[in-house]
């Protein structure tokens, strides 16, 4: 049981698909403007990547290796045009704004990364565990980068007002900055920072080292 929790619990902060890896950017850049954009984009995912990894797994012995990665696009490729068509169907207004990105969920790195990394080694409970784990920790950096963009940049949660606003009497006056991309970028980039700091294993080895005057090599 132990061994199976840690691909759950893992890629929430020690091996986070979007700190560690740094996978995924783009669509943490574009979709957390708000908070309810962000948990339904999370949610996508998280149907996503653990449907895909349960099917390539449960199938993984009969795909031919030479056509596995076409198989593996083919099958989230449908999963992400069943959930698109849902989101259509039933919260038509998200839907409009997350825009192509929830059709982009095919070319996420982590979706395929983690379908052909592990689904494809590893039986289905691992494998759904990992899939669930990974999007968990994918849409927690989503969660976190929109709750400080929605927050400061409208003094609202889910549309709820939550800090008084100047134009209504009271304090707070909007950081319209933090309904722009470049926002979501610094917001990431210090996430990324405060884990590193806290988890110095994270951080990249230099490639390369100092020489002193005397040609000697210095960390």
């Amino acid at each position: 049981m132990r061994r199976l929790s840690h691909h759950l619990t893992d890629p929430l902060i020690r091996s986070n698909p979007v700190t560690l890896q740094i996978l995924g950017i783009c669509s943490a850049l574009a979709v957390t403007t708000a908070l309810a954009t962000a948990l339904t984009m999370a949610a996508a995912l998280i149907f996503v990547l653990c449907a895909s990894a349960a099917i390539i797994s449960a199938i993984r012995r009969h795909i031919p290796h030479a056509i596995r990665l076409i198989l593996q696009i083919t099958i989230i490729a449908t999963l992400v045009i069943v959930t698109d068509e849902v989101l259509r169907a039933y919260a038509f207004e998200i839907s409009q704004r997350l825009s192509i990105f929830v059709g982009l969920i095919v070319t996420n790195c982590i979706v395929l990364g983690r379908a052909e990394s592990f689904a494809m080694h590893h039986p289905v409970g691992p494998s759904v565990l990992d899939a669930l784990g990974n999007a968990l920790g994918y849409g927690l950096v989503l969660m976190i980068v929109a709750t400080i963009r929605e927050l400061f940049g409208t003094g609202r949660l889910l549309g709820v007002p939550m800090l008084p606003l100047a134009e209504q009497g009271g304090w707070f006056e909007p950081l319209r900055l933090m309904q722009l991309a470049p926002s979501a970028f610094f917001i990431i980039g210090l996430l990324v920072w405060a884990i590193r700091a806290v988890r110095p294993e994270q951080a990249e080895r230099p490639e390369h080292r100092l020489l002193s005057r005397r040609g000697e090599a210095r960390p």
